[in-house]
């Protein structure tokens, strides 16, 4: 029985998979071609390394930054799912099946071509065509790109996996955020895990895994490409209790103070230019000062357990560069560092849960009921940091994942390996996209990308590719013609050289489209539509030949239909406003005080 039901799996999976047939196997590079290691952070901010100016200890992150280069102008989208397929595709997520996110597909998007909500069968994938090149191809970590088995990263180019298939949970169990879907869904090779290893943390077990498999065959001398898509540091924040107290008192300063370090220190390093100003903090967030103590400490705790995950993750990123040197592997490596959106600034747990009463909102009080600050990290705990903390990672840019602004969609890139020609720790400005991964390192790979089809079932790359970058030869990929453009939850977006008009619903959008100047104005502070008319009707006409040739389809309903009425009304952030509340003690001098006449 068991046979004959992997002989059916086998037979659709060949039948839907007809493009590998297609694809043309190069010969072989000239001498040994390199390893290629993917690190992704889940919701890692621009800011969060201490390579683009944090005051997380990222030491090893920070070593192949020193090694190798540094990307400041670096796209991907605005939320996770998206991300992770045009990573692995090359293509734009309207056509490789990652139109909007399959948890929030919108009513009129419902089976529409390129809103399957998976990674759409029939794409080839970049670890399909490597693997037809001669590499080994291995995964760990978070896949968020469908769940039955035509779908798994066995099923689309992987030949080791260890892989948590949502799009989030528990990194010591099993345990998942809905009563409708109560348990996390693993694969580990091809096959629906029961149960996880019994000394299992997700950041830690990743990491022994992809050791585990490129040591698996290491005697037969095959480049490999690994894939390690790390939860962290997606909420919610869970870490060992060794790795909590890092950086005990440190954030109780507030936000504020610690984006202007961030920002201060971007300059010095010459991530960003001097003149650089932060954004606006979000009107709904309190200046930090007008708090109580208490509450300031209670919130820092927040960013004490994310920056302990951060420095987390960079440990267990530092193991496997070491394991590299010490296999003798690392000096042919080439790795790719970055986070897959902007940080998490939005309660997910509330928006799950819902409201008191409803079937989740119990889920979760069963589930994730550790809430005292002093079981925060434990299992069963769910601890997010809100969206003033989003921005301290998003310094210096303007609002969070999800959005379009700079904040959701701008990351941080580290390039280092025998493709970097240009001097060690050298920083770039050139406009990069995550679709470029596909065809640099087909490239390097010395591997192909199959013709495309008049019918669009093999679509055209849309990324380009960075070798010519790397080697020094040019300083970006794209012209000033060249542009992105991005559309998720009806929020969009499109940035030709140095300027992007946005569309966002209210209140983080005017629900028009508005106009900046990228090289002036990184934050996004000034809206310049009104004053370039001219400038605004030629990037919105791109956006139409965007959304025409992607098949965008806007949503008839947006998870952010109801934020204005849920937020207080939007005003401007004016420092020092109203005086009332920054008003000091009025202090008389001491020689005019007296005591009252008897």
């Amino acid at each position: 029985m068991k046979t004959a039901a992997l002989s059916l799996i086998a037979a659709t999976l060949a039948a839907v998979f007809p493009v590998a047939a297609t694809a043309q196997t190069p010969e072989p590079a000239q001498g040994k071609r390199p390893n290629i290691v993917v690190i992704l952070g889940d919701d890692l901010g621009y800011a969060d390394l201490g390579a683009f100016g944090s005051e997380i200890k990222t030491p090893n992150i920070d070593a192949l930054a020193r090694e190798g280069m540094r990307f400041t102008n670096f796209y991907t989208h605005a939320t996770s799912s998206p991300t992770r397929a045009t990573l692995l595709t090359g293509i734009d997520t309207h056509r490789n099946g990652l139109g909007n996110m399959d948890e929030w597909t919108a009513p009129n998007q419902r089976g529409a071509d390129g809103y399957e909500g998976y990674l759409k069968l029939g794409i080839p994938t970049l670890p399909q065509l490597l693997k037809d090149a001669g590499y080994h191809t291995y995964m760990v970590g978070k896949w968020h790109l469908g769940k039955s088995p035509e779908l798994i990263p066995r099923a689309r180019g992987f030949e080791r996996d260890f892989s948590l298939l949502d799009g989030a949970g528990s990194y010591w169990d099993m345990t998942n955020f809905t009563a409708a879907a109560p348990q996390s869904v693993f694969t580990e090779d091809g096959r629906y895990l029961n149960k996880l290893p019994d000394d299992y943390y997700a950041t830690k077990t990743y990491t022994d895994k992809m050791i585990s498999f490129i040591d698996a065959n290491r005697a037969d001398g095959k480049p490999f490409f690994a894939y390690v898509a790390h939860q962290a540091p997606h909420d919610p924040f869970h870490l060992p209790k060794e790795w909590r107290n890092r950086h005990v008192g440190e954030y109780d300063k507030g936000w504020d103070a610690v984006r202007q370090a961030r920002l201060k220190r971007q300059i010095e390093l010459g991530i960003l230019p001097a003149g650089t100003e932060l954004s606006e903090r979000m009107w709904f967030v309190p200046d930090p000062v007008v708090l109580a103590p208490a509450s300031r400490a209670i919130l820092g705790k927040k960013m004490e357990l994310y920056a302990g995950m951060v420095e987390n993750l960079d440990h267990h990123v530092g193991r496997l560069v070491d394991h590299l040197k010490k296999i003798g592997e690392y000096d042919n490596t080439i790795f790719v560092v970055f986070g897959d959106n902007g940080a998490e600034g939005t309660d997910l747990f509330k928006m799950i849960a819902g409201s008191p009463g409803s079937r989740d909102f119990l889920f979760g009080a069963i589930n994730w009921s550790q809430t005292h600050p002093n079981a925060w990290g434990d299992p069963g705990s769910y601890v997010g940091y809100g969206p003033m903390w989003a921005q301290v990672s998003m310094t210096p840019f303007s609002q969070y994942k999800s959005w379009t602004a700079e904040g959701g969609i701008r990351n941080a890139l580290i390039v280092s390996g025998p493709p970097v020609k240009r001097m060690k720790g050298s920083i770039n400005h050139g406009v990069l996209h995550v679709a470029d991964i596909m065809p640099t390192m087909l490239e390097v790979a010395g591997a192909s990308y199959p013709k495309a089809d008049q019918d669009k079932k093999t679509p055209a790359l849309m990324g380009k590719s960075w070798v010519p970058l790397l080697a020094g030869k040019t300083e970006s990929p794209r012209t000033e013609q060249d542009y992105l453009a991005w559309e998720i939850f009806g929020n969009r977006a499109v940035r030709q050289g140095e300027w992007k008009i946005r569309w966002q619903y209210k209140p983080f959008g005017s629900e028009s489209w508005e106009l900046y100047n990228l090289a002036s104005d990184p934050a996004e502070r000034k809206n310049l539509a009104a004053a370039n008319p001219d400038k605004l009707k030629a990037m919105t006409s791109l956006w139409e030949s965007y959304a025409r040739e992607n098949n965008v389809i806007l949503p008839s309903r947006s998870v952010f239909e109801t934020l204005e009425d849920q937020l207080p009304k939007r005003v401007s952030d004016d420092k020092g406003y109203p005086p009332l509340i920054y008003k000091q003690q009025f202090v008389p001098p001491k020689d005019m005080v007296a005591e009252p006449a008897p």
